[in-house]
């Protein structure tokens, strides 16, 4: 008895398995570069480019390189939400389009989410192997980004870069 229960819900989990995937998430590719990408706006050196792409672009970026579970769902849901929740964060591609107090703020915060071996997230990194930064790399973003963060603050008045307080 116990033994055709559970042969039954096996089966209806395999139909619902079947069903689910159908139902498949909007992916996250645009054409091209978007006019607001952070290269489009501040000198990106190659090499930081190269990191950038490799580690950060896709959760962090209109373009993401899917991996092959990408196809199977309930994966793909669960990458839609964290490649969104990514871009909420910090989308380069759109980079151009935040206001400079934001520019300024996303840059900090990257130094710091990368210092701290915050960013890429471990649960990338399990699948992405190429994608963890070495030390060398991590300078090079750190070196970058205060290049950036200057280049800010040459432009812009101080009392534009924080947020006032009322």
């Amino acid at each position: 008895m116990f033994k055709k229960i559970l042969k039954r819900v096996f089966q209806i989990l395999l139909v619902l398995f079947i069903i689910i995937q159908f139902f498949r998430p909007q992916k996250n590719q645009a054409e091209g570069i978007s006019p607001n990408d952070i290269t489009k706006l501040y000198a990106v050196p190659q090499d930081v480019q190269l990191i950038l792409k490799t580690s950060c672009y896709d959760c962090h970026s209109n373009n993401t390189i899917y991996p092959w579970y990408s196809n199977v769902q309930p994966f793909a849901w669960w990458l839609k939400k964290h490649i969104d929740d990514g871009k909420k964060h910090l989308n380069f591609s759109e980079f151009a389009s935040y206001p400079i107090r934001r520019q300024y703020k996303k840059m900090e915060e990257t130094n710091e989410e990368v210092k701290e071996g915050k960013m890429p997230l471990n649960s990338y990194l399990w699948v992405h192997k190429d994608a963890i930064l070495n030390d060398q790399q991590k300078l090079a973003i750190a070196n970058w980004v205060t290049a950036v963060r200057d280049t800010i603050k040459a432009n812009y008045p101080p009392d534009s870069l924080i947020r006032k307080k009322y």
